[in-house]
């Protein structure tokens, strides 16, 4: 079978989505499929919708038995969808309408995705929240959920280092995630402010926003915990994995998750995760077990979670060995992928025709 993979940019990028549309991407091929991937250009969103009008991007989508879009490019491929031939299939890492935008803005991205979601014949989630989310949305398609893994890293820490871990000084905390607004590391420093106690923050992950990386690198210093914030950018998964190895707890209160591998990852490593509790990191995270859920930005329990780590180490202990226990018990990336690419191969041979009805 020939499938399109259709995302934004290049399918190497570090992120959670595009790690997950990699391995998507992989499992299709072991499984003896050719995979073609058609990499449109990011764009603004408005010039996104000149280009789901635009003729070149849908002879691109031509050529393949099977299309499977990352939802991300909905806007690029609103307009293609019904002109498309073959079963389209969206993978839905989290919605654009389930993050905050202002109010003029808001009605449009809701209209617009809506019709995207209504012209896909089926999907794959990320998470049982971004599904129900897309239903309530667009209404029912036939789907699936293959959730993200954690188990790109291969971490040699058993219980006794992990315990032995918990009694170090300072606390180190570690953000993992691009520094743009809806990872919420604005919210992290303000809470981290609030805390007294002996910490240290790591900020691993790319510029992608540069206006919002200055400006969180400003608020460091105008709360005047700048000499205990460390700026990392992106780093190797190897280095990645030491930095996770040596930290005692994962925050990355977003604002929104559509799943939250990166919680995952860090629990392989024994960290305890502050999530956010808006989004499918919910279905990972066990509130006051192996992580705490923090209302979306809510710094005040950012730092009444960081506390109760810093100030109760036994607690520490105890909650670092339940996040190993529970990335341990989660799927690994071979048995969720095969999830998805038997959905993929079932959804090929159904005839398009209730997707035309549809939309139209």
């Amino acid at each position: 079978m020939r499938v399109g993979l259709v995302a934004y940019g290049d399918l190497e990028t570090t992120t959670g989505g595009f790690l997950y549309d990699r391995r998507l991407a992989g499992a299709l091929r072991e499984a003896g499929h050719r995979v073609g991937v058609v990499s449109l250009p990011w764009r603004d969103y408005p010039r996104a919708l000149a280009d789901s009008l635009d003729p070149r991007v849908r002879r691109r989508l031509r050529g393949f038995d099977l299309l499977v879009e990352d939802e991300l490019c909905h806007p690029s491929l609103v307009g293609h969808n019904r002109a498309v031939e073959v079963p389209v299939v969206a993978v839905v890492h989290h919605l654009r309408v389930s993050e905050r935008w202002p109010a003029w803005q808001e009605p449009v991205y809701r209209a617009v995705e809506r019709r995207y979601l209504r012209s896909v014949d089926a999907a794959i989630y990320a998470s049982e929240a971004t599904r129900r989310a897309a239903e309530r949305l667009a209404g029912p398609r036939r789907s699936v959920v293959a959730r993200p893994a954690g188990d790109r890293f291969d971490p040699e820490l058993g219980p006794t280092e992990i315990a032995a871990r918990a009694e170090r000084d300072p606390l180190e905390v570690v953000f993992v995630g691009n520094l743009v607004p809806r990872k919420g590391l604005h919210v992290l420093l303000d809470g981290l402010a609030r805390v007294a106690g002996d910490w240290r923050l790591s900020v691993v992950g790319s510029a992608t926003d540069e206006e919002y990386a200055r400006s969180v690198r400003r608020r460091a210093v105008d709360l005047e915990i700048a000499d205990r914030v460390q700026f990392e950018g992106r780093l190797s998964d190897a280095a990645l994995a030491d930095r996770l190895a040596g930290s005692h707890l994962l925050a990355v209160p977003s604002l929104f998750e559509g799943y939250g591998i990166v919680y995952l990852e860090g629990m392989g490593f024994g960290l305890p995760a502050v999530a956010t509790s808006a989004g499918g990191a919910t279905e990972l995270v066990t509130h006051g077990e192996d992580g705490f859920l923090v209302p979306s930005g809510d710094d005040a329990a950012v730092a009444e979670a960081v506390e109760t780590l810093l100030s109760d180490r036994e607690r520490l202990r105890e909650m670092s060995l339940a996040a190993r226990r529970r990335f341990e018990r989660h799927p690994g990336w071979d048995e969720s992928m095969a999830t998805a690419r038997r959905f993929l191969e079932a959804v090929a041979e159904a005839p398009t025709a209730p997707r035309r009805e549809a939309v139209t």
